[in-house]
């Protein structure tokens, strides 16, 4: 696997948070409509209580910022649905070719 250009990794770096933000208000959005539901209180307490410890995990919640694991990164963005690859566009075309190579996989 060819390594990411430098601009490829910069703008990952300004990209990552603005998809991670987006990604966590729809789980908050998620979390309060099952809130609002008619079940009891401790069934939704208990019941977000695992979805949190679940999701905390995902790539669109945490993730740490390597160079190596970049193209990676970005196919489980892709594949946990945080990102598309439209959000690719102003990326270089041989990492588009290396995250389709991988999600093909």
């Amino acid at each position: 696997m060819v390594e990411p250009s430098k601009r490829d990794w910069k703008l990952y770096r300004e990209k990552i948070v603005g998809w991670q933000e987006h990604y966590m208000e729809k789980l908050i959005k998620e979390y309060a409509d099952y809130l609002c539901s008619d079940l009891s209180a401790s069934t939704k307490f208990w019941e977000i209580e695992k979805r949190i410890r679940k999701d905390r995990k995902r790539p669109g919640v945490r993730i740490e910022l390597r160079k190596s694991s970049m193209f990676w990164d970005i196919t489980g963005l892709i594949n946990e649905k945080v990102i598309s690859m439209d959000d690719l566009e102003e990326f270089s075309d041989d990492l588009k070719e290396a995250v389709a190579l991988i999600l093909r996989r």
